[in-house]
């Protein structure tokens, strides 16, 4: 084999020619950031090829992102923080971070679009999802602001500091710029690299899921939390999109079922706009929404199969992010979450997980107790979920749409896990309390919305005592409405023998009584007690507490004598079952001290007084049933005119009656008219008067204009004032 032939070579500018008698690959690069750097559209040598899978974006100039609203609604105050960093000095990064289709690259957008057309800003917008898109898109920056094929080869090759080379040419940039890096969920992506730097010359804006990081805390660093929109303005994206599909005020309705999330709005929006073989109305929309909300939404959209513009995929992205830092058992507590209402969840309730008092282990993927608050955490890290305080206790929230995506694959066993930590929560059962009971408000949303997703004996029992509950804190509307769910529901998947779906119909007829419906009352208490006799037995203490239900519809229905003989029968009963100190026994006995005065039975009267003797001694004093007693006996004494005696006994009643259910609550509101009848049947019309007005003002705000007991006020008053301006 010969040797090599002689070389010759020419060199110019700075140029040069090597020259080898042998197989060399010899490799030069060259850097030089001096001024008058040169043009991308400048004919440039042809370098090696960027690796792999590092595509460079077809641009950084223009937000390649998917639909964006043609009107930002809403965020005005974010806007103008945003748009005195961008025209100011510079040098400032500023996060825009939320859950997933809050609309935080809408704002990017907007922003990024003011400031190229109004500002004469440079605007840059790079993909920061993933390590892959977020450097080629930075070197694409860097070559948008000067630097040489060359340097972006050897950057892409691995031969110089990507980052260095991108954020040189940022601070040598010739116009001021606004860097836009969108997605940034994880954000290791940009802390690894060192990609996320300040410059003189220019604003970065950083759009992410992830709200805690230590990374959007250094100096210079401005965090914005963005949300749903408020109602009217989410109203006004639908009608922005469709505008021919209905009226303002069905579009408030839709958007209050999709929770003012702006990604599903756009996506209804679109789907209304856009309908070929129907065209739905918003009202319509809103009904179909109710079958499969997530679904429907997602058909709004068209040609986009992307996570990212689905309501029912973009949750995901996190979750799968939280599986890969090692923390999968965050998909199975937001799955338990999306059991209950999007309400506040208060942390209590999950303390039984912690504690290992429930055990979710045997899920997958399992959650074991120790892992509890780093999911919980992993959770809010991403957004998914928020921190709020409510009525005191911490809570955390989800928003209703994503629990709604993440309950369709949550498991039987989950539901029921679910179930037994509100059971756990809820105060006791008691069909007599001893106080007005607190802290069940915050569980009732999750109740129902558990009875609503699983269906069965343990969720409409929880329904049932929420109605409790409400009737004994006298939220007699809310009771009857939580009664007639758990009666309908108990229906369906018990039948109408079991003793749930007769306790739902139970605390609906005490509903009805106190809501002065008294006939609706009668029908449903005799409809539970023959039902009752039938499955439980005449003995039964809840058949006994038909009776006693009963016999106050009747009474208050003007059929006296049959109320004394249904009542009596409940106390004869309970007597005998539980007892002549038992709650429910003193509970009955009080309630017959309104009725046999009805009758002028006055001797039966004195001699069924005993019972507040009894709870004296058997109960203490501030006790709701020795409350309830002294009220009952006012009211009799007063109902015999007997008025001297009744006066203190009103005052006393009134006093605690304040003092242990509060001023607004429908039983002190009794009081106060037991207090203004005891006056008036003693001459002091003044008193009587004052205290009239009192009271229906106070029951105005409590029970509406139009309720009965306020109609009955008004006329008392009328006559009363008339009374008074008679006296001499």
């Amino acid at each position: 084999m010969s040797g090599p032939g002689p070389i010759d070579g020419r060199a110019s500018g700075q140029g040069r020619v090597f020259q080898t008698g042998g197989d060399q690959y010899i490799q030069e690069h060259h850097h030089h950031y001096g001024a008058g750097t040169g043009s991308l559209l400048a004919p440039q040598p042809v370098g090696p090829r960027p690796p792999q899978g590092a595509t460079v974006p077809d641009s950084v100039r223009v937000p390649l992102v998917g639909r964006t609203p043609g009107i930002l609604r809403d965020r005005a105050d974010l806007m103008e923080r945003l748009r005195a960093a961008v025209t100011g000095p510079g040098g400032d990064v500023h996060v825009l971070h939320g859950l997933g289709g809050c609309g935080k690259t809408a704002v990017a957008h907007a922003l990024f679009t003011e400031a190229v057309r109004d500002h004469g800003r440079i605007g840059l917008w790079v993909n920061a999802s993933e390590r892959i898109s977020l450097r080629a898109g930075m070197l694409a920056v860097a070559g948008d602001r000067g630097a040489t094929t060359g340097e972006l080869a050897a950057a892409a090759g691995g031969q110089r500091a990507a980052a260095d080379l991108v954020w040189h040419y940022l601070d040598h940039s010739a116009q001021r710029w606004l860097l836009v890096l969108d997605n940034a969920d994880d954000p290791t992506v940009l802390e690894e690299g060192g990609w996320l730097r300040t410059s003189p010359l220019g604003t970065v804006l950083v759009t992410t899921r992830h709200a805690t990081s230590p990374l959007w805390r250094g100096t210079g660093s401005a965090r914005h939390p963005v949300g749903v929109l408020p109602e009217a303005d989410a109203a006004q994206v639908l009608c922005d999109l469709a505008p021919d599909a209905g009226t303002v005020e069905s579009a408030q309705k839709v958007a209050r079922r999709l929770g003012c999330l702006p990604l599903a709005l756009t996506l209804a929006g679109s789907h209304l706009s856009h309908q070929l073989l129907e065209s739905w109305s918003m009202d319509e929309y809103d009904r179909k929404l109710s079958e499969d909300s997530t679904a429907l939404v997602d058909q709004g959209a068209v040609g986009s199969g992307q996570s990212r513009h689905l309501v029912g995929r973009t949750w995901q992205l996190s979750l799968d992010a939280l599986a890969g830092q090692g923390l999968p058992e965050a998909t199975t507590l937001l799955r338990l979450l999306s059991c209950w209402a999007a309400d506040p969840v208060p942390l209590s309730l999950l303390m039984p997980v912690a504690r290992e008092e429930v055990d979710l282990g045997h899920l997958d993927p399992p959650l074991a107790a120790d892992r509890v608050e780093p999911a919980l955490r992993g959770l809010l890290d991403h957004s998914l979920i928020g921190m709020v305080e409510t009525d005191g206790r911490r809570c955390v929230q989800a928003h209703g749409v994503l629990l709604d995506s993440v309950a369709a694959g949550v498991p039987e066993e989950l539901a029921e896990a679910a179930g037994r930590l509100l059971e756990a929560a809820l105060p006791p059962d008691e069909a007599v309390p001893a106080d007005t009971p607190t802290g069940w408000e915050l569980f009732a949303p999750h109740v129902s919305r558990l009875l609503q997703a699983a269906p069965g004996e343990l969720p409409a029992r929880l329904a049932v005592r929420a109605a409790r509950l409400m009737h004994h804190a006298g939220n007699f509307p809310g009771a009857l409405k939580q009664a007639r769910y758990a009666a309908g529901s108990a229906e369906l998947c018990l039948g109408k023998e079991n003793s749930v779906y007769l306790s739902a119909r139970d605390a609906e007829g005490w509903a009805l009584h106190y809501l002065a419906r008294f006939s609706d009352a009668e029908a449903v208490h005799r409809q539970t007690l023959a039902a009752r006799k039938r499955v439980l037995g005449p003995d039964h203490p809840e058949t006994l507490r038909s009776h006693l239900g009963l016999g106050l519809s009747l009474n208050l229905l003007g059929r006296h004598e049959e109320a004394v003989q249904s009542v009596r029968r409940a106390i004869d009963g309970q007597r005998r079952v539980l007892g002549a100190g038992a709650l429910e026994t003193l509970f009955s006995r009080a309630l017959i001290l309104e009725i046999l005065p009805e009758l002028g039975r006055s001797t039966e009267f004195d001699e069924a007084a005993q019972v507040t003797e009894d709870c004296d001694h058997f109960l203490q004093p501030d006790h709701l049933t020795t409350v309830l007693t002294y009220h009952c006996y006012g009211e009799g004494l007063r109902i015999l005119g007997r008025y001297a005696e009744a006066e203190s006994v009103a005052r006393r009643v009134l006093a605690d009656r304040t003092s242990r259910q509060g001023r607004e609550h429908p039983l002190t509101l009794a009081a106060l008219s037991l207090t203004a009848r005891v006056a008036h049947g003693l001459g002091k019309l003044d008193e009587a008067v004052a205290a009239l007005h009192e009271l229906i003002e106070r029951r105005e705000r409590v029970l509406g204009p139009e309720h009965p007991f306020v109609v009955e006020g008004r006329e008392w008053l009328t006559a009363w004032q008339a009374e008074a301006g008679a006296q001499p």
